[in-house]
């Protein structure tokens, strides 16, 4: 992936996200590695909307969170990119969100369970950050986050919000919007009187493995980009 087509796959997220119910104002971020060069990111910046960036306004930072170039502010919360980035050499997308869905299920504090295609998506865990409900703006804080995200693919910020973690742009974007459908599942059928049996493991893995593919993410990212574009029109 070039340069130019990360960027714009970058705006292509931010719109997104946007037009799935992510954005809150202006606070959430989305980056991705600069092609080739994993020691820096390209990132939406401060004071935007998901559905507001642009080439002029994309933010590059390097791995100690500093603004290298770009028209556009840095976030406070970089550090939340950075320090990812620094501890995950496997991940190439970074996004953080306060959804509406996952952070009620987040300040309950309980495990997302299997319950629902989405949330097999996420059969392999999600862990909690409980250090704050304070934004992330030193790199220790951000190493925090970091270490309870661990190996996985993203990790539930008690009250605050969500980090979602990618191999590419496209799976940290459908994660992002599978995690909170994930959890309106489990809050929905809570609220019902509670889940009924879960499937057996190896059911639930070999789904996990189906719809966690690259191509599966690619195929989604794209549908919802052609789906953005009809509603710029």
């Amino acid at each position: 992936m070039i340069a130019d087509e990360a960027r714009e796959k970058l705006i292509a997220a931010g719109r997104i996200l946007d037009a799935a119910g992510q954005g809150d104002l202006t606070r959430g971020h989305v980056s991705v590695r600069v092609p080739g060069d994993p020691t820096h990111f390209y990132m939406k910046p401060h004071s935007f909307g998901f559905e507001e960036i642009t080439p002029e306004n994309i933010v590059t930072c390097s791995l100690d969170g500093e603004k290298i170039a770009g028209g556009g502010r840095k976030h406070s919360e970089v550090y939340i990119h950075s320090e990812i980035f620094k501890a995950r050499a496997d991940v190439m997308s970074v996004i953080h969100a306060h959804p509406t869905y996952a952070v009620a299920w987040s300040a309950t504090g309980r495990p997302l369970l299997p319950i629902s295609q989405p949330g097999i998506a996420f059969a392999d865990g999600v862990p909690y950050f409980t250090d704050t409900v304070d934004l992330i703006r030193s790199p220790d804080m951000g190493a925090g986050l970091a270490r309870a995200l661990g190996s996985h693919k993203a990790v539930l910020m008690r009250n605050h919000g969500v980090a979602v973690v990618g191999a590419s742009l496209e799976e940290s974007t459908i994660l992002t919007i599978w995690l909170d459908n994930a959890c309106q599942i489990q809050l929905l059928a809570e609220a019902a009187g509670g889940a009924g049996p879960m499937f057996d493991t190896d059911v639930v893995q070999r789904l996990h493995h189906n719809i966690t593919q690259p191509d599966q993410y690619a195929i989604n990212f794209e549908y919802l980009r052609r789906r953005a574009q009809r509603q710029l029109a």
